[in-house]
């Protein structure tokens, strides 16, 4: 009887050098297991989650050059992932960047592990510079095309400011999913907040553009 059919539901990798995805899934949950245990951030070396892991230090560097990219994808493994774009209107584009957002502010809520890690992050320049370059970065760069496609389609005054503009849609979900953790996330935020800005967006164009 092979492995995979040893009755505990749970399909093991083939005998001989373990498959990739299990190394990384190794080696994310080693990192995970530490920081639930309250290891601070400096003090999870590369050679203590390999041993935690069950893995060589090597199995870590093929994978990721230092600690700090290790770290980002380890709080991406339990953060939300992020929704895809319809790519429908501008409207449809904007309620699921932000209910995105409100749902990564509920797992922050949810999870003894984020606020934790988050915190920790912001007293190291180096890794939460990596968070920024390979998380919110990528994410800022979704939301100004988005605009910029709304812009192109007629959906967006072209005169506005795209920078600024992005920081205005998001603004307010940021404040209530993060300085305000008792603040209401409830379902259907997302496009209350949405409406509310693209109507007021319109009677600002209609002000200026009428008689």
């Amino acid at each position: 009887m092979s492995l995979a059919d040893s009755g505990t539901g749970v399909e093991q990798p083939a005998r001989g050098r373990p498959r990739s995805e299990a190394v990384e899934r190794a080696i994310i949950e080693g990192t995970m297991k530490l920081l639930e245990e309250g290891v601070p951030l400096g003090e999870v070396s590369i050679e203590r989650i390999a041993r935690t892991a069950g893995v060589g230090k090597a199995a870590i560097y093929r994978r990721w050059s230092g600690k700090e990219e290790l770290f980002v994808d380890v709080l991406r493994a339990v953060e939300p992932e992020d929704l895809a774009l319809p790519g429908t209107s501008l409207r449809d584009d904007l309620i699921v960047l932000l209910e995105s957002m409100r749902r990564r502010g509920l797992a922050n809520r949810s999870s003894a592990l984020l606020p934790n890690v988050r915190a920790q992050m912001k007293s190291s320049p180096k890794i939460w510079a990596a968070y920024h370059t390979t998380v919110v970065e990528p994410r800022r760069r979704v939301g100004l095309e988005v605009l910029r496609r709304g812009q192109e389609n007629g959906e967006l005054r072209t005169d506005l400011d795209r920078e600024l503009m992005y920081d205005i849609i998001v603004g307010p979900m940021l404040v209530r999913a993060v300085l305000h953790p008792d603040a209401d996330l409830a379902e259907g935020l997302a496009e209350r907040m949405v409406d509310a800005l693209l109507a007021g967006l319109r009677d600002v164009s209609s002000a200026e553009t009428g008689p």
